[in-house]
């Protein structure tokens, strides 16, 4: 049996009980899944660069009044990855990575700021826009020496018991070694869960509900279990983040007079950064804003109550705002009109569709629908050519482009953000993380905490002074 180590913060609840000015009694806690500051500054650039001026365009998150630069490495690596900075950012502990709240030697677990939430009789949530046993919201409530062992994080989630979970589903819901064992869903329902699935939960169904668990349809499962669309994809049967966050507030609420914990995760900004797919990123980065702007107006109705952190487990891609002239143009980005990952799936059921009728011209009409090519963004003939060698490329079965972390592209739908890329100025190191500095803002009761220069180790600690009893 694991032995559980008593970190630094279980410790804490006994010392800030002795001097904490003020209690929240509603906590959320965001995480931009790689999102540096240059994701947050791109975000807001690109929102003036829409109403046609130069400067930024506050986003809700970055308008908070206390703001903080964040180290992210990690206990063995001078560069993260998500389960060692979802550690620290749950745990107060730093860890190896790949290890999911453990020691580094995976001999001891480590206790969470949602775990000690839930011993103090607040309600907890845990929620993101990927898959629910993925790494980061993992840290806070699994216990794993392995990143990868999704079925195994699926039964940690029984043993932590918390109240509310949302995501796509989960990546291994029966365990491939034994077909005998009940999936993971039926011990959820066996377990008190009522699990809702689709765009628009039912309010009727969520208030009796004792325990709750939100997922997308199984009809978005069935083209992707991995996460919720992009922003930049979704459709109107699609669920949000901004939805699941509404109906945690509405569920956690009600579930104890003691108040709540929120742990949410805006996890495809680091899939878009992996993928170097800009107009992803910047989509995806405002769509973890509207989410935080639910919490917001929240805290508006309790000001004197609650605290609003929102940060990242670290910075993906590099990302950089100008590749040598001394100007953006992010405005272009408005025209592409989806990822690029799906776009791969899009130009290959054009393929099937069109069959014969699949000629260049067809192909340069798409781009000009879906990229701007032609008409807002002007194509030089060498990278006309490009797309020409990849469309051919495409046509003969030798289609393979950009690979990244979480997503496989061809050579068409790559060289088109590339482009698009270069058109608006925007430059990548790699399609892994970085140690770039990451942001932590704040509002609401202990927010004044966050400010300065800080270890990712000190986000869980501070948040955990705001509201330890």
């Amino acid at each position: 049996m694991k032995l559980r180590l008593t970190t630094t913060l279980a410790l804490m609840l006994m010392a800030v009980a002795l001097y904490a000015q003020g209690t929240a009694k509603y906590v959320f806690y965001f995480i931009g899944d790689g999102m540096g500051v240059n994701q947050v500054n791109a975000a807001e650039t690109y929102l003036a660069a829409l109403d046609g001026r130069i400067g930024t365009k506050p986003l809700t998150f970055a308008s908070f009044p206390h703001v903080a630069l964040v180290h992210t490495e990690s206990a063995t690596n001078g560069v993260t990855d998500s389960a060692a900075g979802g550690t620290a950012l749950a745990t107060g502990e730093k860890t190896k990575n790949g290890v999911i709240s453990m020691t580094s030697d995976a001999a001891l677990s480590l206790t969470s700021i949602a775990t000690l939430a839930k011993e103090q009789g607040m309600a907890v949530g845990v929620a993101t826009s990927v898959s629910i046993d993925h790494a980061t919201p993992a840290s806070f409530f699994a216990h794993e020496s392995y990143r990868g062992n999704y079925h195994r994080i699926g039964h940690d989630l029984l043993d932590a018991g918390f109240d509310f979970f949302a995501g796509s589903a989960f990546l291994q819901p029966t365990h491939k070694d034994c077909p005998d064992e009940a999936p993971l869903y039926s011990l959820y329902e066996q377990a008190g869960y009522t699990i809702m699935k689709g765009a628009v939960p039912n309010k009727k169904k969520a208030k009796k509900a004792d325990r709750l668990m939100l997922l997308q349809s199984d009809e978005a499962n069935a083209f992707d279990n991995t996460a919720l669309p992009y922003a930049l994809d979704r459709g109107e049967n699609d669920l949000r983040l901004a939805t699941i966050v509404e109906t945690g507030i509405d569920f956690l609420k009600k579930k104890s007079k003691n108040g709540f914990f929120f742990a949410i995760e805006g996890g495809k900004i680091d899939w878009a950064c992996h993928a170097n797919d800009a107009a992803a990123v910047i989509t995806e980065t405002i769509d973890l804003d509207e989410a935080v702007r639910v919490a917001y107006e929240f805290y508006l109705k309790h000001p004197d109550e609650t605290l609003i952190v929102v940060t990242a487990d670290h910075e993906t891609g590099g990302m950089s705002l100008g590749t040598g002239a001394y100007e953006l143009r992010l405005h272009l980005l408005q025209h592409q009109k989806m990822s690029a990952w799906k776009y791969t799936k899009h130009i290959a059921q054009l393929h099937t569709s069109l069959g014969d009728a699949f000629t260049w011209d067809a192909v340069k009409a798409d781009l000009t629908e879906n990229f701007g090519f032609w008409t807002h963004i002007q194509i030089s003939e060498r990278q006309e050519a490009r797309l020409k060698k990849a469309y051919e490329a495409l046509v003969a079965g030798k289609a393979e482009g950009n690979k990244s972390l979480y997503s496989q592209e061809d050579a068409l739908s790559t060289t088109a953000k590339d482009i698009i890329n270069r058109a608006a100025l925007v430059g990548w190191t790699s399609g892994g993380h970085s140690n770039g500095y990451v942001p932590a803002f704040a509002i609401g009761v202990g927010a004044e905490q966050f400010s300065g220069r800080i270890d990712n180790t000190e986000v869980p600690k501070r948040a955990l002074k705001a509201f330890a009893k």
